[in-house]
């Protein structure tokens, strides 16, 4: 059993079916029979970095990101104080705060992080990309 856990932009990519989504990793997620999760980290992520201007083309789906979630047959994943413990604890120096709550999820949930993103690896958590 793999449980995929979605890094924001693969979340995105996979959305606009983007190019820059792995060919793994769109086929992983096309063919995932087990839940795929979408954490609130990552729903914070996109409604903050598009208040803040910075994901203008997430304009159609942040007032419903919970049912574009859904649409997709994924499943929201909370975060939790054991998560917020673990996520502030980890070391190093990766200082985003999203990135560290997710590779915290992937580590407690026992979940595989779709991402491109080089640092979780060193983290400990499985990466699918």
């Amino acid at each position: 059993m793999t449980r995929l856990l979605l890094d924001t932009h693969a979340f995105l990519w996979w959305l606009a079916g983007d190019e820059r989504l792995s060919t793994d990793a769109r086929q992983a997620i096309s063919e995932e029979l087990d839940p795929i999760f979408v954490s609130a980290a990552s729903v914070w992520e996109i409604a903050t970095k598009h208040r803040l201007g910075k994901l203008p083309a997430a304009s159609a789906i942040v007032g419903d990101l919970a049912g574009v979630i859904e649409s997709q047959g994924f499943v929201g994943l909370p975060i939790t104080i054991r998560h917020g413990e673990t996520a502030g604890a980890l070391p190093g120096p990766h200082r985003d705060p999203f990135d560290r709550m997710l590779i915290a999820q992937a580590l407690l949930d026992d979940l595989v992080l779709v991402s491109n993103e080089q640092a979780f690896g060193a983290y400990g958590a499985r990466v699918l990309w």
